[in-house]
């Protein structure tokens, strides 16, 4: 099964990913954690992305999609892969449907997750609190949920329109949201190990 996940920033993708990971035996890939393992990495293009970091510069769609394209040609995703972060503009959409279209493969389904934006600042000022995250105060998380809705908006129609988004309520106890989302999955045909 090949899945996206979107959603607004603490609507918790990163811990529906590792269980929607586990439920389906599909490596759960954020663009995020890619970036960040390149820190370390010892390629060509792990040294050019973290001469652009070091820079302050903006990683290109280009090099992005590179970066995308490298990590789902390896063997873990032959059965499949849940993206998380990529992509996030039209552009990208497109380039994923061409490499997906060259190896004869399609996106299965696009997961959002559905937050009250309110919810979700308060969740996420809590989490700040507890954490001394000091640079997550409300201005500045509800800036990037206004970037995430404008940003994705036209991403989810696309989606909407060639009927691959599930839409999920992402609010309540993660195990009620992971319910919700592999009742909503299994119900287009798709089934995870644990579910026969």
């Amino acid at each position: 099964m090949r899945l996206l996940i979107m959603g607004p920033p603490g609507a918790g993708k990163g811990t529906q990913a590792a269980l929607i990971s586990a439920h389906y035996a599909i490596p759960a890939i954020s663009t995020g954690d890619i970036f960040r393992a390149m820190k370390t990495a010892e390629t060509a293009l792990a040294q050019q992305v973290r001469e652009i970091m070091a820079s302050g510069g903006y990683i290109s769609d280009e090099i992005t999609n590179e970066i995308v394209a490298d990590r789902l040609a390896q063997a873990d995703c032959e059965g499949g892969f849940l993206l998380d972060g990529y992509p996030r503009t039209v552009a990208q959409v497109d380039t994923l449907d061409e490499f997906l279209g060259g190896r004869g493969e399609h996106l299965d389904a696009v997961v959002a997750l559905v937050a009250d934006q309110d919810e979700v600042v308060g969740r996420l000022l809590k989490r700040a609190a507890s954490e001394g995250r000091a640079d997550d105060r409300e201005e500045t998380i509800r800036v990037r949920q206004q970037v995430y809705a404008d940003q994705t908006a036209p991403l989810l129609k696309q989606y909407a329109d060639r009927g691959l988004l599930v839409e999920v309520d992402g609010l309540g106890a993660v195990s009620d949201v992971s319910a919700r989302l592999f009742q909503a999955l299994d119900g287009r045909g798709h089934r995870g190990p644990t579910t026969g």
